[in-house]
């Protein structure tokens, strides 16, 4: 009886830590490639809202509707899914706004998954639309501009990954970042460098075909 207790109560205590530390992973298939991220659990609003419509394959179709060199891909348009060519884009939603989540750990470094937004005093974001940055390499005069720009003091190590790896800090802490590329910068690399028109819209369809989420249970990703 005792070890039959025992080990229930080890069973109910793995649960337990398993929800407890439980991580999420997206893998997006595009028609360039397959990008995979780690959806962050400090910024839970987000990485919730992001894991809801992925499941719900909202964003199955839609198209990386801005591209800018040295900058970001944006994407999660549900008006992008059926837009004819040279459509301006970019002004589709889903009825609502996620709280903005600023973490001084999460930052715009390249491969940062952020959301998007209109102007707001809340900063909240927008209920479904993102984007993965690419950015560029910053010297220290650069990134000094960039923090009067946003009004936001770039953190040490941050100014390091800055200049060696790049990114875009005048972003931060104005925008949330909820997750980080994996694996596949080459496929966004191919996709911020397509040709594009004023809009910044590719001229040929760059479009997300489907997201899967991935959890991560005792040790093991199902």
């Amino acid at each position: 009886m005792i070890r039959k207790i025992l080990l229930t109560s080890f069973s109910l205590l793995l649960i337990l830590c398993a929800v407890k530390s439980q991580k999420y992973r997206a893998v997006m298939r595009t028609d360039s490639g397959k990008i995979t991220l780690e959806l962050f659990d400090g910024t839970p609003k987000h990485r919730d809202n992001f894991i809801k419509l992925a499941r719900k394959h909202f964003y199955d179709g839609v198209l990386f509707h801005r591209v800018i060199p040295g900058f970001m891909i944006q994407g999660g348009d549900p008006d992008s899914k059926n837009a004819k060519p040279g459509v301006m884009l970019g002004d589709g939603d889903v009825g609502y706004t996620v709280p903005a989540e600023f973490r001084p750990e999460y930052f715009h470094r390249r491969g940062a998954l952020a959301a998007a937004r209109e102007d707001n005093p809340a900063k909240a974001s927008s209920g479904c639309q993102f984007y993965i940055v690419t950015g560029k390499k910053f010297s220290d005069e650069q990134l000094d501009k960039a923090e009067k720009r946003s009004g936001h003091t770039i953190a040490a190590d941050h100014r390091k990954i800055y200049k060696s790896v790049g990114g875009a800090p005048h972003l931060d802490q104005n925008y949330t970042v909820y997750g980080q590329v994996l694996k596949g910068m080459e496929v966004a690399d191919k996709i911020v460098n397509a040709k594009r028109d004023k809009n910044d819209r590719p001229l040929k369809d760059e479009r997300i075909k489907k997201i899967r989420i991935r959890k991560k249970i005792l040790g093991f990703w199902l």
